[in-house]
């Protein structure tokens, strides 16, 4: 009876994907799966057909995209983008929802590159960059996009956070608040970390000491910012301003807000990362840090295409200019 690649990857517990890689020596495949896949193919004494072999290390025109969080507004405008470029070249998008979590992360990472797509776009949930530099070393085609990937050559675009949030707290400095307090995304994301940076600078460079008591940060998401900024405004000297690090803490803060009976500004200023089109109904209008979104989809996506036509080119990082757009929640006192 004829072993196939198909019992292989049953006895091994892995898709025939995964079979093909280890048979294929490609280095990004778990050492564990591999130890499993040589085990199985050991004891099933599987033999592979070059022809069949031949036909699965062939790429696909599909591009995998793997965004931190699909329920953040943040990245429509950033997957419309990928995809309109993609489309635009002969390529189609699979895209996969990491949920903020390095597990899930590296599960979709291994899928796609089963899946055989012809490059990766990720908005990676931590600066950890070992998954990173694997697939740097493997020649996989990726893209870092709105966070930072630290020491690894590869191609990145993000947004210009540090100076972004400098200039939205030095605001409302400028505007006479004082205890401006931060609600943020987590410090293992290079955008929670970075803004937390211009936020600590514009306080140094204006002569505010830094408090501990008004910096919360925790998972991006609304939840999270409901939570932090009811435990801001509860303090016995609670903060006059609150910045928030993007639109999902956003609309936790403000929830907070009108649950505590108080108002914007009068009762406490309010600054926020993201622009987002439902902004337009809260009043007053909030002053934001607008992304380009947008374009930073579509530079992530040429970058992509780049690296598969040329997989020597150096890496490139782009930085991109958010636009501080200033209302009537952040208005002097």
């Amino acid at each position: 009876m004829t072993v196939t690649i198909e019992d292989v990857a049953q006895r091994a517990g892995v898709s025939t994907a995964t079979v093909s890689r280890v048979i294929a020596g490609k280095p990004y495949v778990r050492d564990a799966l591999r130890i499993r896949v040589l085990d199985a193919i050991q004891e099933l004494n599987y033999r592979p057909s070059r022809v069949a072999r031949s036909l699965r290390v062939q790429r696909s025109s599909i591009i995998g995209l793997i965004i931190s969080d699909i329920q953040n507004p943040f990245f429509t405008s950033v997957v419309r983008a990928v995809e309109d470029v993609a489309q635009q070249r002969g390529f189609s998008v699979m895209l996969c929802n990491s949920d903020e979590s390095t597990d899930k992360e590296a599960a979709y990472i291994d899928l796609l590159l089963d899946e055989q797509v012809s490059g990766l776009i990720v908005s990676p949930t931590s600066t950890n960059t070992d998954i990173y530099r694997r697939l740097v070393e493997a020649n996989v085609p990726v893209v870092a996009i709105d966070r930072r990937v630290e020491n690894t050559p590869m191609d990145m675009v993000v947004g210009d956070n540090v100076q972004a949030a400098y200039e939205v707290v030095s605001h409302l400095i400028a505007n006479g608040y004082r205890r401006i307090a931060a609600v943020l995304g987590v410090p293992d994301a290079s955008t929670g970390a970075e803004r937390y940076e211009g936020y600590e600078r514009a306080l140094n460079a204006h002569g505010i000491e830094v408090d501990p008591e008004l910096v919360r940060q925790g998972m991006p998401r609304s939840e999270s910012g409901h939570r932090s900024t009811l435990q801001l405004l509860q303090l016995q000297n609670p903060p006059d301003a609150i910045f928030t690090g993007n639109n999902l803490l956003t609309i936790g803060a403000l929830r907070a807000i009108d649950e505590m009976g108080l108002r914007v500004p009068e009762d406490v200023a309010f600054a926020a990362f993201d622009e987002m089109e439902w902004m337009f109904l809260v009043k007053p209008a909030l002053t934001v840090v607008a992304q380009p979104t947008y374009a930073m989809g579509k530079k992530a996506a040429e970058l992509l295409l780049q690296r598969i036509a040329d997989p020597s080119r150096p890496p490139q990082e782009v930085l991109l200019q958010p636009t501080i757009k200033v209302h009537e929640s952040s208005r002097a006192k």
